[in-house]
């Protein structure tokens, strides 16, 4: 296996531990304090760390103006978007139903490759993404199906969904930039910085300034625990790495590491949170798996 290949996997690897844990962090801390001061102290540690990288490494913009606008817009669907869904999301379902669902991100993200980098996916892929989105949106629809499920669980459910496309079209972006040479670490570190800029407004003028200052009184290790994980382990390190190792292969060959965090995310709600498999979400969990090993069964590589 060529050494560039390796280095790409391990990376991803790293990258899908950290982000499997993550939710079991968002999870608890949400149990504590309201999802829109999580993401905007999340978004202020990681800028703080993201400044000290600029002071240090310097930022070097893309000239064109094309690549700028395309860096802009990943930079906020990459925080401000798909980050808020997801935290606003996992708000109102269970853990264990943000992880199933989140099985259908990375063939998105392969079908996104497919549309609009002209990765190449075979007709036995086709079927099998098709597949595990008819699994996923049984587990999305669930709450409906099922006799203890609400309406907003629905509605975080469709949230999770909604992340998940706003992290393909990140991925897109993100791929793009790359080849036209801009760093994985500046992708990283500027999205969480335009994040900031762009919740801290949001926030203020839903719900006050002394609102968004009311964490810093707050003393409780469990909170600021997990807005530092989450901040700086599943924010700057997590993000670069995951850049760093889809730089140099496809995204149809970095998808498959996606599984594995909603898989250990889903070990760790049923260890921890006590969530349970009703029979709506064991049928769609089946779907949404056979549909991902039929995608990846025999997958062909295209170099």
């Amino acid at each position: 296996m060529e050494k560039h290949r390796l280095k790409a996997y391990i990376l991803l690897l790293i990258t899908a531990v950290i982000w499997g844990i993550a939710g079991l962090v968002i999870k608890a801390t949400l149990d504590k304090i309201p999802a829109d001061l999580f993401i905007l102290y999340r978004f202020a540690v990681s800028t703080i760390v993201s400044v000290i990288f600029f002071a240090i490494q310097g930022i070097k913009l893309p000239k064109d103006k094309i690549s700028l606008f395309q860096l802009f817009l990943y930079c906020l669907l990459n925080s401000s978007v798909s980050l808020g869904l997801l935290f606003w999301g996992t708000s109102k379902t269970s853990l264990l139903d943000m992880s199933l669902i989140s099985l259908f991100g990375p063939l998105l993200l392969t079908a996104a490759g497919y549309i609009f980098l002209k990765d190449k996916i075979t007709k036995q892929e086709k079927i099998g993404t098709t597949i595990a989105f008819i699994g996923a949106l049984l587990i999305g629809i669930s709450p409906l199906i099922g006799s203890s499920g609400t309406e907003g669980e629905l509605f975080g459910n469709i949230l999770i969904f909604l992340s998940l496309v706003s992290g393909a079209i990140c991925g897109i972006l993100a791929k793009k930039l790359m080849r036209n040479g801009v760093s994985p670490n500046l992708l990283a570190n500027l999205s969480f910085v335009v994040g900031f800029i762009t919740i801290l407004p949001f926030v203020i003028i839903k719900s006050g300034a002394a609102y968004s200052l009311s964490l810093l009184g707050n003393s409780d290790i469990n909170i600021w625990s997990g807005i530092v994980f989450m901040a700086v382990v599943s924010g700057n390190l997590a993000y670069i790495l995951n850049n760093m190792g889809q730089k140099t292969i496809e995204l149809s060959e970095a998808a498959p590491f996606a599984y594995l965090y909603p898989i250990f995310s889903a070990i760790l709600a049923t260890i921890f949170l006590g969530d349970r498999f009703t029979l709506p979400i064991i049928l769609g969990a089946v779907v949404t798996f056979a549909g991902v090993i039929l995608a990846e069964t025999k997958k062909r590589r295209y170099n």
